[in-house]
């Protein structure tokens, strides 16, 4: 990309500024801003407060938005008076809650208390998501201290809810809409799988959570007794969920894969441009042999095809030693991971309906839904993606890969249903960063090329 002459002190303030701005990220992680615990109710306020301050000692007009649940920071830049209707318009999603620290015992420094080895900062929330999104903040603080400038109006909101559901988030946009129309939301809450390969994240997997419960005899049973003249609820429900899979990997439920759209070409060409080794995967995960979906590779498989796993199982006598029983219930907890297209409702309405047909007269099943979020997929090839791509190789010097994330990230359909856009991922985490995990990190050089990135992205974008 031809570099934007009027960005020149823009770019030589983020130079010159790196210092502070590290020290900063320092001060913003020292907050345990621990949404899932609620003795942290008074920390999570006083990082939000942290938020807002410093957006207006950038220049913007930063509010503090109370909600049923954790204050929610919203922060504009100055807006241009008649003129303002007509300038592009682009929101900046971030969090500033964190995963709970726990087991600290395997953390080799303290979580909330920043540790800088090499070129990585270590504590609880550096790359999820306070570095992030503070990498945005820092942007816009360059164009408003050089006076450049900015091509567009910039919107940031920033939840406390986020590791929790963002479940105030959806009654915020709903209330704020009108003022929060734009052009795209753009989220750096995803990775890339190397520094020399800086990635657009453009599809997102959806999931549906249920259990299942078996009930038999109306208490625990004894097995010599009463074994051998009623069905036993554990062999009947690992006989039920034995048969949601085939030998191929696929599951076994009919119409599951009815609304999965193939792989165009594209991407199945830009999923080989990923540094992946098989090998190296194996080792990681501990496993002896990778197993999945026959005809597509690993990285095909985690990302880009619907799932059904267990993740739980349950049911009689789990204590130390044997108890001979036939127990009373057992039950297991089910996640599918779905596709574009699919549908979390209509998933489990197949998903009940297979269960009815192949559960024995024997014993009585119930199924309670849990959770669930619609996939999203956004055009890999489209005019907005291709501007967030070139921002990425202006700040990183690599061409950028495109990629699915396996994960779920509800938001994105909040804004695409409530404010009618699409949001454009643009992750900075690394692998290794340790997200939800103990002795999580964040890149400084990540940190700093994010910075680049935002800069050059709303020139990129306003251009469209």
């Amino acid at each position: 990309m031809t570099e934007n002459l009027n960005m020149q002190p823009v770019l030589d303030y983020l130079r010159e500024n790196q210092p502070r701005f590290v020290n900063e990220l320092c001060d913003y992680v020292r907050f345990p801003s621990v949404s899932a615990q609620s003795n942290h109710r008074p920390d999570l306020e006083a990082c939000a407060n942290w938020v807002v301050q410093n957006c207006q000692r950038i220049g913007l007009d930063a509010q503090l938005c109370a909600t049923e649940g954790n204050p929610i920071v919203l922060a504009k830049t100055p807006r241009h008076g008649v003129n303002a209707a007509k300038r592009p318009h682009f929101v900046i999603y971030g969090h500033y809650d964190v995963q709970p620290p726990e087991p600290f015992e395997l953390w080799k420094s303290p979580p909330f208390e920043p540790r800088i080895e090499g070129r990585s900062l270590f504590a609880r929330g550096a790359c999820d998501n306070k570095g992030q999104n503070l990498a945005h903040l820092k942007a816009i603080e360059a164009y408003l201290k050089t006076n450049t400038e900015l091509p567009c109006d910039i919107t940031f909101v920033i939840e406390g809810e986020e590791e929790v559901g963002s479940k105030s988030l959806a009654t915020f946009l709903r209330a704020r809409r009108d003022e929060l129309i734009c052009d795209a939301i753009v989220i750096s809450d995803t990775g890339m799988p190397t520094p020399k390969h800086p990635a657009f994240t453009y599809a997102l997997r959806g999931i549906a959570a249920f259990e299942v419960i078996i009930h038999g005899p109306s208490r625990d049973l004894h097995s010599g007794i009463f074994g051998g003249t009623l069905d036993n609820p554990a062999m009947v429900l690992c006989q039920m969920i034995g048969q949601l899979r085939d030998k191929k990997g696929r599951v076994a439920i009919p119409g599951f894969y009815d609304d999965v759209e193939p792989l165009s070409s594209f991407e199945r060409k830009e999923f080989k441009r990923l540094p992946f080794k098989e090998s190296d995967y194996r080792k990681f995960l501990g496993v002896p042999k990778l197993f999945g979906e026959k005809g597509y590779t690993a990285i095909e498989q985690r990302s880009a095809r619907p799932t059904l796993e267990i993740n739980g199982i349950t049911g009689g006598y789990q204590g130390e030693g044997s108890k001979t029983i036939v127990p009373a219930w057992a039950r297991v907890k089910i996640t599918t991971r779905l596709v574009p297209n699919q549908n979390p409702a209509k998933i489990i309405n197949l998903v009940r309906k297979h269960l009815k047909k192949i559960c024995p007269p024997t014993v009585r099943m119930e199924i309670q839904s849990g959770h669930g979020a619609e996939p999203y997929l956004v055009s890999p090839t489209g005019p907005q993606a291709q501007a967030a791509r070139r921002s990425l190789k202006a700040a990183f010097g690599y061409e950028p890969v495109v990629m699915r994330e396996g994960g779920s990230i509800p938001i994105v359909n909040d804004f695409k249903k409530i404010l009618g856009v699409d949001s454009l991922m643009l992750g900075l985490a690394l692998p290794d960063d340790n997200a939800h995990s103990p002795n999580e990190k964040f890149s400084l050089d990540c940190f700093e090329k994010g910075q680049l990135m935002s800069a050059h992205l709303w020139q990129e974008l306003s251009k469209l």
